[in-house]
């Protein structure tokens, strides 16, 4: 009973810093969904310039280990802005600098995803849409994206866990989020109570997890009702 009564007692110390978590996923989420879709786009486009520049950011960015990549950003970026732009950003929060890294990250794996959903769709059923008199919104909406965001979310929500656990990586660079608390609370016990502290942590982690997955299955499930009434 007193390991659980620590780990509820870690729980509570952990829990006010989660805004940084989620503060660095949803943004790193959103941002990295964007330049995904671009970089779909650019993947598909009829460009083979524009094709193999977007193989070879996503051929190195996968390639980057995330701690890497944190680092890079942080010390490299700053070095960029100073010598080519005339730029200083060595004063900024470096919680933007983890957002910038795993936005990066994130934006590969997501630019295949999307392409590869985009490429499972029958062309057939876009020719389907012209022949009935659609404009190109109306296929893209009523019949490309229901199918294609079926095919797309299992795969969305493996690369959504991975960005969350990726975010662990914040404290490497000193921002002060659940990982680094941890630390701060197993120093301040003289490194007493080390498997209940991270315990607690991998307790929170696995509850986004399952909100991610819960989340996730209920928009399949309101997509394959939206795929299953379409109709041409």
């Amino acid at each position: 009973m007193r390991n659980f009564e620590l780990i509820g007692n870690f729980l509570l110390q952990l829990l006010p810093v989660i805004n940084i978590t989620l503060t660095v996923s949803v943004s790193a989420l959103v941002l990295g969904s964007f330049i995904g879709l671009i970089l779909t786009l650019g993947k598909i486009g009829s460009s083979r310039i524009l094709r193999g520049i977007v193989a070879g950011y996503i051929s190195i960015v996968r390639a980057t280990p995330p701690i890497i990549m944190i680092f890079l950003v942080y010390y490299g970026l700053p070095f960029i802005t100073a010598n080519f732009f005339k730029i200083n950003i060595e004063g900024w929060n470096r919680i933007y600098f983890v957002i910038i890294a795993l936005t990066l990250l994130f934006s590969a794996p997501v630019a295949e995803i999307m392409r590869s959903a985009y490429l499972s769709i029958d062309k057939g059923q876009y020719e389907a849409g012209i022949m009935v008199g659609m404009n190109k919104f109306q296929i893209f909406y009523r019949i490309i994206l229901p199918q294609a965001t079926v095919v797309a979310l299992p795969n969305y929500a493996t690369a959504l866990i991975n960005l969350l656990k990726e975010g662990s990586l914040t404290f490497t660079i000193g921002v002060v989020d659940m990982v680094a608390k941890s630390q701060m609370i197993v120093s301040n016990n003289s490194g007493g109570y080390a498997w209940q502290t991270y315990g607690s942590l991998a307790l929170i982690y696995w509850a986004l997890s399952l909100a991610i997955g819960r989340v996730v299955a209920l928009s399949e499930k309101a997509y394959q009702k939206k795929r299953q009434s379409i109709s041409i």
